[in-house]
């Protein structure tokens, strides 16, 4: 009975997608739903997005074997870069009027730049994107009793989500994320407290968490200090140069509305991701042989802890709640995780060496990259054993070496240029390469490395003789190109 429900949920999700792609007339529809979404669609793209399956499944497991500290990424990081995104660059963005983040560096440093943030961006993404196939396949497993093995599960999830991003691109996305977010925040809470009352409440649940220190949030030795800033700053600072997050700015109706949108929904994921954490440690309390998940060699295994639970002492209606918003976090995630990298590399990666399609030769383009890499997220996905919390982390780790600091620059430092982007790119990625080869147990984090290398590149580069001519265009340039565009088509 609970598999019919889920079928029948993943079908009414694809029948949502494919009506909202009959909205997408040209690129820019695809891609950016015609920058026009109103606040509440805007707000629930970006809450459903960031909303995944390391939410629900890893960070709150995380949280149940090592406490605060083991998550200051997620959720506080990534609500952190959110905020972040929408006060340091929305506006801009917005009034930049580009299609794709890529298209900022681009503007700022020229096509080499161009090439290769994008590149980076993109290869960033396989990490996430794999996550979060790996979680839609161990939905399908767990549902199937293990009839369908997790190799052809993720495949299976994976040709679902393809269906109907394919079609709808941004305006498929935020249709479904729209009803996603609904049964995300009605399924979760009612699971809440249900595993609550079984766990002999909340108060109970919350005190044991206390005894036990799962709230200790701030280490007590410097290594412990450096690795929780590895991964608070790989999330908060790592994840802004991101296409998805441009992409929810930019498809909103106006900039104010990009504004708001992306900081409600930042504030509403990070309440609400609290929820999961407190029914993956419910779950422990209520059953204690769940723990023994933790001694498991693969990684994957403490991402059961819920799904086991809900399957092993919940009522049917539980299990079709429990399952609805997970498949909704990891659908209305997978979506965005598919596109924003599929964008990315046909606009600025192949493009650049393809400069005259028309819209429809781009469109085709854009559809049949989003196939491939999706083939390729697969293969990254079914070779790998890290939890999708680790997974989510080791993305962010090439954007916060390789394009934050162009990004921040290129806004906000004049004298940037397209030197100092191609030393900060170059030797920031390049340091957190060797240090994570060479000492990856140090002290120091190797993705920190790589940013602090990433900071000293772009100042020396910049402000050095310039061995490579500059070919980019300062801000003040862009906006003036781009107000005049406007007013020529009024």
């Amino acid at each position: 009975m609970l598999i019919t429900f889920v079928v029948a949920y993943l079908l009414v999700t694809i029948g949502i997608g494919l009506l909202a792609a009959r909205r997408v007339k040209n690129a820019r529809d695809f891609l950016v739903a015609g920058r026009s979404l109103p606040l509440y669609m805007n707000a629930a793209t970006v809450f459903a997005t960031w909303f995944g399956a390391e939410t629900v499944l890893s960070v709150s497991a995380t949280f149940a074997q090592d406490g605060l500290s083991g998550i200051p990424g997620d959720p506080f990081g990534a609500s952190v870069c959110l905020v972040l995104a929408a006060l340091l660059f929305a506006r801009l963005f917005y009034r930049m009027n580009l299609l794709t983040i890529g298209d900022f560096y681009k503007e700022r440093y020229g096509k080499p730049v161009e090439v290769l943030t994008s590149i980076s961006i993109v290869l960033s993404y396989l990490g996430w994107t794999s996550a979060q196939l790996t979680a839609l396949g161990l939905v399908i497993h767990v549902l199937s009793g293990g009839a369908i093995g997790l190799n052809e599960a993720i495949m299976a999830g994976a040709a679902v989500v393809l269906v109907y991003t394919v079609f709808g691109g941004m305006w498929s996305v935020a249709f479904t994320d729209l009803f996603q977010t609904v049964v995300i925040l009605v399924g979760l809470t009612l699971i809440a407290l249900l595993v609550g009352d079984l766990a002999g409440g909340a108060e109970k649940v919350i005190s044991q968490a206390a005894a036990e220190g799962k709230f200790d949030f701030f280490p007590s030795d410097s290594a412990g200090w450096w690795a929780m800033a590895g991964a608070f700053f790989a999330f908060a600072f790592g994840s802004i140069p991101q296409q998805d997050v441009f992409q929810r700015m930019t498809s909103a109706k106006d900039e104010k509305t990009a504004v708001r949108g992306t900081i409600i929904g930042g504030l509403i994921y990070f309440c609400f991701a609290f929820v999961p954490i407190f029914i993956a440690y419910a779950a422990i309390v209520a059953d204690p042989a769940l723990t023994e998940l933790f001694a498991s060699e693969d990684g994957r295994a403490i991402q059961r802890i819920l799904p086991d639970l809900v399957l092993g002492k919940m009522p049917l209606w539980a299990q079709v709640m429990f399952f609805g918003a997970l498949l909704s976090a990891i659908l209305s995630t997978s979506s965005g995780a598919l596109l924003a990298p599929t964008s990315l590399f046909t606009e600025n990666v192949l493009r650049p060496f393809v400069p005259h399609m028309s819209d429809r030769q781009f469109l085709l383009t854009l559809r049949i990259i989003l196939v491939t890499f999706t083939a390729g997220a697969l293969l990254f996905a079914l070779n790998s054993t890290s939890t999708m919390y680790e997974m989510v982390q080791n993305a962010y780790n090439v954007t916060l070496a390789g394009a934050f600091v162009p990004l921040v620059a290129g806004a906000y430092w004049k004298r940037a240029n397209t030197q100092g982007a191609i030393f900060s790119i170059v030797l920031g990625i390049g340091a957190w390469l060797v240090a994570d080869a060479v000492a990856p147990e140090a002290l120091i984090p190797s993705n920190l490395i790589g940013l602090f290398v990433s900071i000293f590149g772009m100042v020396v580069g910049s402000l050095a003789p310039q061995i490579i001519r500059s070919h980019g265009h300062s801000i003040e340039t862009v906006l003036h190109r781009t107000r005049g565009h406007h007013g020529a088509h009024q």
